[in-house]
């Protein structure tokens, strides 16, 4: 009887172990600039791939030296990634171009790693980009792509 409880149970810690885990990774082809990703207000990688335990939200941008510390003046790239655990969460990425931030260098972003929305994203190449690609204003909800999945999403940022 032990051993039929447990055999039962082994599903149930297998789903509750399951960490959830999200890669970002930069693709820099401007030929100069520093990726910056900012988690939490510090500085979490400057360039290189970032791997995170859990969701996590937070923001990116070339820092060209025209850019202040939370990318105003510059393309600014917001996500917010999560799988809720395996349990099936709703990840979202955008550019931005509200003030204070403003265009910089082309900047975009897609999905990777799960096949609901590999090669999923969006770029803003121009200053005139619009709010398909860009938000201009609060309400440029087209400018955002989301990822509906139980699994752990990763994003590839682009710069160029």
């Amino acid at each position: 009887m032990l051993a039929l409880l447990s055999l039962l149970a082994l599903p149930l810690v297998a789903r509750v172990a399951r960490a959830e885990q999200h890669t970002i990774s930069f693709d820099n082809q401007c030929g100069s600039g520093t990726p910056q990703l900012i988690l939490n207000g510090q500085v979490a990688s400057s360039g290189a791939a970032y791997t995170a335990s859990g969701s996590l939200s937070g923001i990116a941008y070339l820092q060209t030296g025209a850019c202040n510390f939370n990318g105003e003046n510059c393309s600014l790239l917001e996500f917010t990634l999560t799988s809720n655990g395996g349990a099936g969460g709703v990840s979202s990425v955008d550019v931005s171009l509200i003030s204070p931030h403003a265009f910089s260098v082309p900047t975009g972003f897609f999905y990777d790693g799960v096949s609901e929305c590999q090669g999923n994203g969006n770029s803003c190449d121009t200053a005139t980009c619009g709010p398909d690609h860009a938000f201009f204003q609060p309400t440029d909800y087209t400018a955002q792509v989301q990822c509906s999945t139980n699994q752990d999403v990763n994003l590839v940022i682009t710069f160029c």
